[in-house]
């Protein structure tokens, strides 16, 4: 029990405090607070801001849930036992500009347990990816090196390990292996062990967790002022329908839910307000907007990358 509560506690307190730091990069929207309960065990708190100087669209959801293995669950989801228990973290948020963008956000803890409530399995996961729209390059490395510090704090291997594991799960593999955005972190089924204990993954959690303001708000802030046209929308909404296809096609978290009878609201939050899907659409080649598309196509080291363009720039300072 205490394990659990502990990690409720952490769950909640990154709500509130990623939440507070939204809405001041905002400064107009707030959050709104939608507490639901689920039949089956358990329940949430859905926020979700909309409609701000910043953010168009966004969501930072708990949950804290349990239940009974179901038959679906064996035979979709490969979970067996006899209950089961998960609280986690999940956001999205859907800037109003193309140049500021959408990122996502999950941590979480899952529990299983025999007929005697004993625990048989326990795991955790989680992650922070960007999409943006537009492709400024230092904004791509300051994300990664944020959590490429916040992961090195805790096992050198973490970040590589982390960020090839993100580069090949956020992928619409139906539209030859396009990448959703530019990756970084993710990680599943961590399991505590002698060498890397429960308290070992709590506290990656919170780096991670905690790391996503440091990463991503600076982006927000460097951003959210910049001017653009009709054009950049719709291409905005064109790289929106991209998002969906995933969320709905291949990602996991939406899966569960959905098998688990979780809150179809909070489940879909995710979706961006408006999208676009139009026919065999293409960028021109050259163009801004094909050159974000060719970031995704195939993962980049946006680390090692910085690291030579700093090695060229300083050879060339030393020849002035």
């Amino acid at each position: 029990m205490h394990v659990k509560n502990t990690w409720i506690h952490f769950i909640h307190q990154l709500q509130d405090d990623i939440c507070a730091a939204l809405e001041a990069c905002d400064g107009k929207a707030k959050f709104i607070e939608d507490k639901w309960e689920r039949p089956e065990g358990g329940g949430g708190i859905t926020r979700v801001i909309a409609n701000g100087n910043v953010f168009e669209k966004g969501g930072v959801n708990t949950s804290v849930v349990h239940g009974e293995v179901s038959t679906e669950m064996r035979n979709q989801l490969k979970i067996f036992g006899s209950t089961w228990f998960a609280c986690g973290l999940s956001l999205v948020i859907h800037p109003l500009n193309p140049m500021v963008p959408t990122v996502h956000c999950n941590y979480r803890m899952f529990e299983l347990y025999n007929e005697r409530g004993d625990v048989l399995d326990r795991w955790f996961g989680g992650g922070t990816d960007l999409t943006p729209y537009y492709l400024f390059e230092e904004d791509a490395i300051h994300f990664h090196r944020t959590y490429k510090n916040a992961c090195d704090k805790f096992d050198a291997s973490f970040y590589t390990q982390f960020k090839e594991t993100c580069d090949n799960y956020f992928v619409n593999w139906h539209r030859d292996k396009e990448r959703r955005g530019i990756g970084g972190i993710f990680y599943d089924y961590k399991r505590p062990d002698a060498k890397q204990d429960i308290q070992f993954w709590m506290d990656l959690a919170k780096a991670c967790g905690y790391g996503f303001i440091d990463a991503y708000v600076p982006i927000v802030e460097r951003r959210k002022n910049l001017a653009y046209t009709d054009a950049q929308k719709h291409w905005q909404e064109i790289r929106r329908g991209r998002y969906v296809e995933f969320n709905l096609v291949h990602d996991r978290g939406t899966l569960f839910g959905l098998k688990t009878n979780g809150r179809i609201e909070s489940i879909l939050m995710s979706l961006p307000p408006t999208v676009r899907f139009e026919y065999n659409y293409q960028p021109t080649p050259g163009s801004e907007e094909d050159k974000l598309l060719q970031a995704c196509l195939h993962p980049r080291d946006w680390l090692k990358e910085d690291e030579e363009a700093t090695i060229v720039w300083a050879k060339k300072s030393n020849t002035c």
